[in-house]
C-alpha cells in the first residue's frame, strides 16, 4: 500500500486512465467499465478499477495540476507496477478555430512545471508521448470516426494569469491549448520506463471565451475515453 493510494497489491490494472477531477473517473468507471469497484477513497481521490472487453482496467483520478498528478504517478508506476499510462483529460484552446469538444492526441508538452526546472537544472527537457500509443490512439480514432488533432500543448502551474499575451508566443509555435497535467507525466513515464499518452478534449477557449459547465466536464466528452479504453 502507497501513502496516497490504498488499493493492494494487484488491485490496480497495468493500465490506467488518468482524468484529473475524481468524479470523472467515478462517472466513466460506472459508465463505460464492467465489474467496477473502488479501490481507493484517500483524501477523495477515487480510483477504480474493472473490465472493458473482458481486459482488465483502472481509471484514478490525478488532481489538478503537476505537483498533485505526480504524487499519483509515482505511486501507481512505484508502488503499484502500472505499465501504460494515459491521461483523460481537459484543456484551453489557444487557437480562436479550435472549437469546445474537439479532442487532442498530445505528441509534446512544453511547459512550466518547477519540479522539471528544479530536476534539469534549468535547461528544458523535451516531454512527449509514447510513440506506439500515439499511433495506436490516431488509428483507433480513424476506426471509431472521431475526428482529432495531432500535436503540442502547454502544461502550467498557474491556472489564473493576468497577462492578457502569455500564450501569444506559444500559439505562434503551434501549441494547440493549455492544460496542467501533461508535462509530469510524459517526464515521469520516460524516467521510469514507461508508456504514457494524453487525450484531451477542449473544454473552453481561451480566446472566444466559448466554455463548457463543471457538469459537462464531469460527465461529457465520451470519445477521449472510447479511444483511451481501447488502447488497454
Amino acid at each position: 500500500m502507497s501513502i496516497h493510494l490504498e488499493a493492494k497489491q494487484g488491485e490496480i490494472a497495468e493500465t490506467v486512465l488518468l482524468p484529473g477531477d475524481p468524479l470523472r473517473a467515478k462517472f466513466f468507471a460506472e459508465k463505460m467499465l464492467t465489474e467496477s469497484h473502488c479501490y481507493n477513497r484517500v483524501r477523495g481521490m477515487l480510483g477504480y478499477t474493472g473490465f472493458y472487453n473482458g481486459k482488465k482496467v483502472s481509471i484514478q483520478g490525478t488532481g489538478m495540476g503537476m505537483g498533485s498528478a505526480a504524487i499519483y504517478i509515482n505511486e501507481l508506476i512505484q508502488h503499484h507496477k502500472v505499465k501504460k499510462l494515459i491521461r483523460v483529460g481537459t484543456f484551453g484552446a489557444i487557437k480562436k478555430d479550435l472549437k469546445v469538444g474537439q479532442v487532442v492526441l498530445t505528441m509534446s508538452a512544453s511547459g512550466d512545471s518547477s519540479e522539471n526546472v528544479f530536476k534539469f537544472g534549468g535547461m528544458n527537457y523535451a516531454a512527449t508521448a509514447d510513440f506506439d500509443l500515439l499511433l495506436k490512439a490516431y488509428q483507433v480514432a480513424q476506426k471509431l470516426n472521431i475526428s482529432t488533432l495531432q500535436g503540442s500543448i502547454f502544461s502550467t502551474d498557474t491556472f489564473y494569469d493576468n497577462n492578457p499575451s502569455r500564450w501569444d508566443v506559444w500559439e505562434e509555435h503551434g501549441v494547440l491549448g493549455v492544460e496542467m497535467e501533461s508535462q509530469i507525466l510524459f517526464t515521469l513515464a520516460k524516467k521510469f520506463n514507461v508508456k504514457a499518452l494524453s487525450i484531451l478534449t477542449a473544454s473552453d477557449n481561451i480566446r472566444t471565451r466559448e466554455a463548457s459547465s463543471s457538469k459537462d466536464r464531469e460527465q461529457s466528452y465520451t470519445d477521449m475515453f472510447r479511444i483511451a479504453l481501447e488502447l488497454v
